[in-house]
């Protein structure tokens, strides 16, 4: 083990933040001398920073080798051809980095790499004798994020672990799965991550089962939800518990009253406590049926309007209905969704802003036939059978009382779009549901045949006929661990690394004026080495102990020796990062000291 020097070690420390930082773990990477932006999202790695990001690889390596699986690496320039064979190369949409070569040949810089796996093992197996095999590779992705932010925790060029498993049925992937599942668990108690896990959306990667592994923290951009039952999931895989239907026989024939001034639900209820009061009690925000229209962007860039039917107490989430719509649509892949505009909704004069009725693809007798348009007309799961409403009349100034889905009106389809709310009941009922925030750290997937048939991979099976290969998916962003592992593991002077992560064992700061103490420090580093301790040395003649001491707490190493003003006493000061706690040692004692430290 040879010492590293700090004064030929590359690396500066920054004094202020980076003026595009926003999250604790930004800031510290880049001042301490780990990362450097070289544009928006994307990111050069420096020896300290690589140090750590070698550790994080080596631990998902040695939990990915555990459960029989085996490296390869893909290159991350690709042809279009795969991902055409599997509709990718369009349902990607502005998220995929395209280019041409010198041929004019399209080329793809790769997001997942489903379809080279896929084509390399059809390439080299043929039989169900081959199967089971787990392939794994630890290598940069390129995604065209919109917004990159949060530095490490949304790039646009990141490194990812991405598996996948290939088996001859579903019961071997139902193995595989939960051998990679359990495999996680480990990787991410090992870097010290506090993990979720939740029932999560396929999205476009396809597949049945998946569950996504979320690091609860406030500066995470995904929302969950758990009960004290111990259900978990991403709010956008959150189903409703969808209640019985009504027996409506009692409730009055719907009709069409006068609402002047009446756009808002706020407004809606105002008008209708004042001019059409309820039988028993007040008129609510829960009475009403809201009908949104929202504009469907499909990944060739085509509009398309939707209106969706919900509860007027509740909230649409785009990004529920973003997850959702895509099927009910037969859309293949990611789609986008945002609130229609002002020129989305001038080719539908039927529908009257503030005043729109449900059934919009449907004759309805009661609203008209100019009401209909080909909008596609979408329903929350709450809005059952015998459910009794307010809503638009399709006619300004006025709503419609009385109207009861099934007997008055019908949808197109369901549609899962309410925001989840703190309280809503958890889908297995084990409780209410709270709220959290988190970073998504792994995803794993049964992407069953999906990819195997599109590629034709297929194997001899036990009766010498040719099977379709059943597959899984699974990734974790290894540089979003280690910034996820920086958010968690700081203080108001730098970072702290957890011993295991720490880019060196110990960080020697030798301080004070003489040549002995620089000699003494210099002697203790090779002794360290000698025992297999990484040292950082930090031996700069011009630095002030105070820029010494600073950098040694920006840097983050967690065990801190300093020679200095009580070497002539035969003392040094050994510092635990982690706790703050200092206390001097003996010279003539030191090594084995600081290896009882390490646990060495």
């Amino acid at each position: 083990m040879t010492v590293t020097r700090f004064s030929q070690f590359f690396l500066r420390t920054l004094r202020d933040d980076p003026a595009d930082a926003e999250v604790a773990s930004h800031k510290l990477l880049v001042r301490a001398g780990y990362i450097r932006r070289a544009a928006p999202g994307i990111y050069s790695w420096l020896p300290l920073g690589l140090r750590v990001l070698n550790k994080v690889e080596n631990i998902v390596r040695e939990e990915m080798n555990a459960i029989g699986a085996q490296e390869v690496h893909f290159p991350a320039l690709l042809p279009r051809e795969p991902y055409e064979a599997t509709n990718r190369w369009d349902e990607y949409g502005d998220n995929l980095f395209r280019l041409k070569d010198r041929r004019e040949a399209d080329m793809l810089l790769a997001p997942t790499h489903e379809e080279m796996f896929t084509l390399l093992v059809k390439d080299m197996y043929t039989s169900y004798k081959d199967l089971p095999v787990y392939l794994y590779q630890i290598q940069t992705k390129y995604r065209d994020e919109a917004r990159p932010r949060a530095g490490l925790l949304r790039g646009r060029e990141f490194v990812m672990k991405d598996s996948y498993s290939f088996n001859i049925d579903d019961e071997g992937l139902d193995e595989a799965y939960l051998a990679h599942r359990a495999a996680y668990q480990k990787i991410f108690e090992r870097l010290g991550l506090e993990i979720a896990i939740v029932k999560a959306q396929s999205g476009a990667m396809g597949g049945s089962r998946s569950e996504e592994f979320l690091h609860p923290t406030p500066v995470g951009e995904d929302t969950f939800v758990r009960s004290a039952g111990g259900y978990a999931a991403n709010v956008e895989a959150v189903t409703t518990v969808v209640p019985e239907p009504h027996d409506a026989t009692n409730v009055p024939a719907a009709t069409v009253l006068e609402t002047p001034d009446s756009p808002t639900i706020e407004t809606l209820v105002q008008r209708s406590n004042e001019l059409h009061p309820k039988n028993d009690g007040q008129w609510s925000a829960a009475d009403t049926l809201k009908n949104v229209i929202v504009a469907v962007v499909r990944p060739d860039g085509e509009r398309q309007l939707v209106a969706i039917g919900v509860p007027g107490d509740r909230a649409v989430d785009m990004g529920r209905v973003e997850v959702n719509v895509g099927a009910l649509l037969g859309i293949g892949g990611e789609v986008e969704v945002e609130a229609a505009t002002e020129d989305d909704l001038k080719a539908y004069p039927q529908l009257i802003k503030g005043y729109i009725g449900p059934g919009l693809s449907l004759e309805n007798p009661l609203l008209g036939k100019e009401s209909v348009t080909e909008i596609p007309y979408f329903l929350d799961p709450r809005v059952v059978a015998g459910t009794e409403w307010i809503t638009g009349a399709n006619e300004h100034g006025k709503h419609v009382y009385h109207l009861v889905a099934e007997r008055d009106f019908t949808a197109d389809g369901v549609i899962e779009a309410c925001v989840v709310r703190e309280g809503d009941p958890a889908p297995d009922g084990s409780g209410p549901l709270q709220a959290a925030r988190g970073i998504e750290m792994g995803h794993i997937f049964q992407l069953g045949r999906k990819y195997a048939e599109a590629l034709g991979l297929q194997v001899l099976d036990q009766n010498g006929k040719l099977k379709t290969v059943t597959m899984g998916s699974y990734g974790v962003g290894v540089t979003r661990a280690l910034a996820a592992v920086a958010e968690g593991n700081h203080d108001d002077k730098g970072l702290i690394w957890p011993r295991n992560l720490a880019p060196f064992d110990v960080h020697l700061v030798a301080t004070g004026k003489g040549a002995e103490i620089l000699e003494a420090a210099e002697k203790l580093a090779e002794d360290l080495a000698a025992e297999g301790v990484e040292v950082l040395l930090d031996d700069r003649p011009k630095a002030s102990p105070g820029v010494k001491f600073g950098d040694a707490e920006l840097v983050g190493v967690p065990t801190i020796v300093v020679v200095g003003r009580g070497f002539k006493d035969g003392k040094l000061e050994l510092k635990d990062r982690r706790s703050g706690e200092a206390r001097d040692i003996a010279v003539d004692a030191a090594v084995q000291e600081i290896l009882a430290e390490l646990g060495r």
